[in-house]
């Protein structure tokens, strides 16, 4: 099954094809370091993750790029109020953002390019707007003129009229339109600035990306993502400034992941409304986080909520009991991913609710199964774990691993196991009964067999 991905240019689901055969260029917006990620900035980090593990399952080169924007007037308030320099802001947010998006399991991106590094591509495309009458200079700011290009709005599938209303656009009187946009805009001696041929300055916003995608990816790239909310204006204006400028295609296929919904006051009761990735962790794995994150289909609303991740977790404990169950089994490497179910389903447009439905089919099958089969069924819920960016841990570890550091400690399970095997052995069942439901109230779920006891976390 060939791969199939929704553009949002079209609105439909297309065949995917790169430009170049067996290269793909793919560039996904990244953060504005001045603050810690948000949840709902992680989802598109996990959506396109997991397309990057698929492309390279199909092809020989993926680049992926996900930008870093260190210049931005809210870093510049950020530094402001905290008496600090840009640096140690964009610096500081920059290795959080980092270390969050590594704890939900997310491979780095092949590039990173970040905005201050490439201040020269920027004045170099600005240039070239106002070579071609495209964009104009006015009081110390250079504008793209937006009714200069005719299929404006084409993304959004909206008229300028109809994109403006409603839309923040900054009024103001150097403005020959009010939709024109900043490419440049003049900066204040104490804030960070480059000399370029309108003064002292420093890029707008949609101006970064497109420079940076043509600096490190070229003049036309495969895919562009992103969440819903850069549609407009964000994505639409680097399409203003890159096809005015070079011509092209600028971007073959676009896709944008929906929005994420918190649910204020369900989050409120267990987790104290937290929202950002950083407090979340503190509370769940980041494999929980990923996971819900996957539990809808990209382009589907989520609501994100402390039953999601409840749920989430309980999914992921029965998954990895599955797993440890047949841990000593040899992996059969025989398998061909196109005949999987689950591969079959991230083909079609990353649908990644059904992959997951597959492994649950997967996993009942394992305890079915005769000793013979299950080297071959274990070995394909690694690999739709593998591209899910799941179930790559030690299941034992897993199940006995803390989500948060007030938990139960491993060393305190294990002793007062053994306080309940003394109980038992002493006839003493009340106690060991009391050992049980002491641990079952700290999350604790024991399972007694012939070989002994074992333990995890969760539910059953």
């Amino acid at each position: 099954m060939s791969l199939k991905l929704y553009n949002t240019m079209s609105g439909a689901k297309e065949v995917f094809e790169p430009l170049v055969a067996d290269t793909v260029t793919m560039y996904v917006c990244g953060p504005t370091v001045y603050n810690l990620a948000h949840i709902g900035n992680a989802r598109p980090v996990v959506v396109f993750d997991t397309l990057f593990r698929l492309l390279q399952t199909q092809f020989s080169q993926v680049t992926y790029a996900r930008n870093i924007t260190d210049v931005d007037d809210k870093i510049i308030d950020a530094a402001r109020e905290g008496q600090r320099s840009i640096e140690s802001i964009t610096d500081e947010f920059t290795a959080k953002y980092r270390e969050d998006m590594a704890q939900l399991n997310t491979l780095a991106p092949t590039l990173e390019p970040h905005a201050t590094h490439n201040i020269e591509p920027m004045i170099a495309l600005t240039l070239t707007l106002i070579e071609k009458g495209h964009a104009y200079e006015a009081q110390g700011h250079v504008l793209f003129a937006v009714d200069s290009m005719e299929d404006y709005g084409k993304l959004s599938n909206r008229s300028l009229d109809d994109m403006l209303a409603g839309a923040r656009v900054e009024v103001a009187d150097y403005k020959r339109h009010p939709g024109d946009f900043v490419l440049w805009k003049p900066a204040a001696e104490t804030d960070p600035g480059w000399d370029s041929p309108w003064g002292r300055g420093r890029p707008g916003w949609h101006l970064e990306c497109s420079a940076m995608i043509r600096e490190h990816l070229g003049e036309t790239i495969d895919i562009h993502g992103g969440g819903r909310d850069l549609i407009f204006p964000h994505h639409e204006n680097e399409i203003a400034q890159s096809r005015c400028a070079h011509g092209g295609d600028y971007v073959r296929y676009w896709m944008h992941n929906a929005y994420l919904d918190l649910d204020g006051e369900k989050m409120s009761k267990s987790l104290g409304n937290v929202r950002t990735v950083r407090d979340l962790l503190q509370v769940y794995r980041g494999e929980v986080l990923r996971f819900a994150l996957l539990s809808a289909h990209y382009r589907s609303p989520l609501n994100f909520s402390a039953s999601v991740l409840e749920q989430a977790e309980t999914t992921l404990n029965g998954l990895y009991s599955t797993l440890r169950d047949v841990q000593g089994t040899a992996v059969d490497t025989g398998m061909l991913l196109a005949d999987e179910p689950f591969y079959q389903a991230l083909n079609d447009d990353l649908n990644t609710p059904i992959a997951i439905a597959e492994i649950h089919a997967l996993a009942k099958q394992v305890h079915k199964a005769p000793a013979e089969e299950k080297p071959a069924l274990k070995a394909r819920i690694l690999a739709a774990g593998a591209l899910l960016g799941i179930l790559q841990q030690d299941p034992q570890q897993w199940l006995q691993g803390a989500s948060s550091d007030d938990a139960i400690s491993a060393a305190d399970i294990e002793a007062l196991i053994v306080e309940r095997q003394e109980a038992k052995l002493a006839k003493n069942y009340a106690r060991a009964d009391e050992i049980r439901e002491e641990l079952s109230a700290a999350g604790v779920v024991l399972e007694d067999s012939r070989e002994g006891t074992q333990w995890k976390r969760g539910s059953d």
